[in-house]
């Protein structure tokens, strides 16, 4: 699932050198953290939320697929 997202990210920000997706488990499935540069935060969120939102839902597509539970959260550089 990293692959994935990171891949996905990658096209879409103008710095994608800075995207790093980390993964952790835990009882009730994976969090994928989404982490990119503070300027590329508007075009991964997108306007209202929509980029966002699909990529969430590509996710959890693939992982319903392989039975598998996934969160996905976008956090800036800084944090």
């Amino acid at each position: 699932m990293t692959k994935l997202v990171e891949s996905i990210a990658k096209s879409l920000v103008e710095h994608p050198d800075s995207v790093v997706v980390t993964e952790t488990k835990d009882d009730q499935g994976s969090v994928l953290q989404l982490q990119v540069a503070a300027d590329d935060m508007g075009k991964i969120i997108g306007k209202q939320g929509r980029i966002a939102k699909a990529l969430r839902t590509v996710v959890k597509a693939a992982a319903t697929k392989q039975n598998k539970k996934v969160v996905v959260e976008i956090v800036s550089e800084d944090e």
